[in-house]
């Protein structure tokens, strides 16, 4: 391994760390060997980490932290209890879901309580299967009281790409 593999490693591990918690950092890069890094070619930072072949996070310019693939959504899935930075939604409504559609208070059932505005969020429905990534709008107590309004904007569904 070069010094710029373990520095990017490092700094990739810290973000994550900070953002998702050290289980999920733990569940992503279990496998170091199979990590790989592409960089800007004009800022020379770091832009995409795959593993083997697949898109495992995206680094997110303007605020510096990780978006999450439909890939790594389905590694922490299946390596985490529910509802771990998860939103589980009404399965009458996967199929909207799948499409990118975004997600409505009414329509979630259990959202995991330590999660923020701006938060990535993994979509599930109520059997945990994958339905889409996206990103919290709003506060979870309000989530959870409210009745109307967007919960979740989605930013992929599984019915718009291959996983």
């Amino acid at each position: 391994m070069d010094i710029k593999f373990i520095l990017a490693l490092r700094k990739v591990k810290a973000i994550c760390d900070y953002q998702f918690g050290q289980a999920i950092t733990d569940i992503l890069f279990e496998d170091e060997s199979e990590i790989h890094f592409f960089f800007s070619r004009n800022t020379g930072k770091i832009k995409h980490i795959y593993q083997d072949n697949n898109l495992l996070l995206n680094l997110r310019p303007t605020n510096g932290f990780f978006t999450l693939s439909l890939f790594s959504a389905g590694r922490i899935i299946d390596n985490t209890p529910s509802p771990k930075i998860r939103a589980v939604v009404m399965s009458e409504v996967s199929e909207f879901i799948r499409k990118g559609r975004n997600v409505f208070c009414k329509h979630v059932v259990d959202i995991d309580s330590t999660l923020r505005p701006n938060d990535e969020v993994i979509v599930v429905n109520q059997n945990n299967d994958l339905l889409a990534i996206g990103k919290l709008v709003i506060p979870v107590p309000y989530i959870r009281s409210f009745q109307t309004g967007i919960a979740l904007k989605i930013r992929k569904g599984i019915g718009k790409s291959k996983l």
